[in-house]
């Protein structure tokens, strides 16, 4: 994912619920949102900001 998507990049992104940073998962390829509860995909080197596609954590 490193290879793919610029680091600079997710540190600029934001959670579109919380409007907070975002902690990535190396391990399932997800930007997560701890104020949230949610993980959202990152498809193909591109980060998915929906919240209807985000996964909802335990």
């Amino acid at each position: 994912m490193t290879d793919v998507v610029d680091r600079r990049m997710l540190e600029a992104l934001i959670c579109p619920v919380t409007h907070q940073t975002l902690r990535y998962d190396a391990a399932r390829d997800e930007l997560i949102s701890e104020n949230a509860n949610l993980a959202y995909p990152i498809r193909n080197g591109i980060p998915v900001m929906l919240v209807d596609e985000a996964r909802k954590l335990d």
